[in-house]
């Protein structure tokens, strides 16, 4: 909802590309796009597949979901957002969506240390101590944890 009010509020349309460095942005913004939403899917299916869960706040998963691209970084679910945000940024060649990208990102870095992981060092307990001991929480690793 933010990017399509951010279009409305700043008269951002969707425009052909003028030349090749505007066609550059486009086919990279559309392969971050792609990348990012197969991210957010995969994390989706793990939360319930895995964590018997889902992401509302009501229903968390039950179980500690440590596969797939979470043995690589720990949020995989908003770096797939901040690959979407980044992704239009740059389809759209709008410099107000990418500020919306740097936004969304300080949100999280503000968000997840300070309330989502106390939550899930007590739900979770010493398996999340050591998960966060390990794998990074933005940064992925270069190679899988296990």
């Amino acid at each position: 909802l933010v990017p399509r009010w951010l279009c409305r509020r700043y008269s951002v349309t969707l425009r052909a590309p003028a030349d090749s460095s505007e066609w550059l942005c486009v086919i990279l913004g559309v392969l971050l796009c792609l990348a990012g939403l197969a991210l957010f899917v995969t994390t989706l299916f793990l939360f319930a597949k895995r964590g018997r869960g889902t992401l509302a706040p009501w229903d968390p998963p039950v179980h500690l979901v440590i596969a797939g691209p979470y043995r690589f970084v720990r949020n995989p679910m908003v770096s797939g957002v901040l690959l979407i945000t980044a992704g239009e940024s740059l389809i759209l060649r709008s410099s107000v969506h990418a500020i919306w990208a740097g936004v969304f990102l300080l949100l999280n870095a503000i968000y997840i240390p300070l309330i989502e992981e106390p939550q899930l060092h007590q739900r979770f307990g010493e398996a999340y101590r050591e998960y966060t001991r390990n794998v990074p929480r933005f940064l992925p690793r270069l190679s899988p944890w296990k």
